[in-house]
């Protein structure tokens, strides 16, 4: 069922390397400043119960990425984070190309 729905077949193990790499690679993008004013947020990310969860935090993790370099630079790290999600996600989750980005 997974395979039908874009996740494919990752053992436990794999899966759980793979959501720690993603939770590690956010909360470093966040960086001492989120720890400071944003601890719901840093809690949210090490506490995701599975991928979605983290998938879900990008919204707020952007807006506090945004806060701290820029809307540009924000999207950018966003980007590089919703990579890592490749094969993790059922297909409705994952990211489609924006509008909003210039051509």
């Amino acid at each position: 069922m997974l395979a039908l729905l874009g996740g494919g077949e990752l053992s436990a193990a794999v899966l759980e390397e793979r959501m720690e790499d993603i939770r590690q690679f956010i909360l470093d993008e966040l960086g001492e400043f989120a720890e400071e004013h944003h601890p719901k947020l840093v809690r949210n990310v090490k506490y995701a119960q599975d991928a979605q969860g983290l998938w879900y935090a990008r919204g707020a993790v952007m807006a506090v990425l945004a806060d701290m370099h820029g809307e540009t630079i924000a999207r950018e790290k966003v980007e590089r984070i919703s990579d890592k999600f490749k094969g993790l996600l059922p297909r409705g989750l994952s990211s489609r190309p924006s509008s909003l980005t210039a051509n």
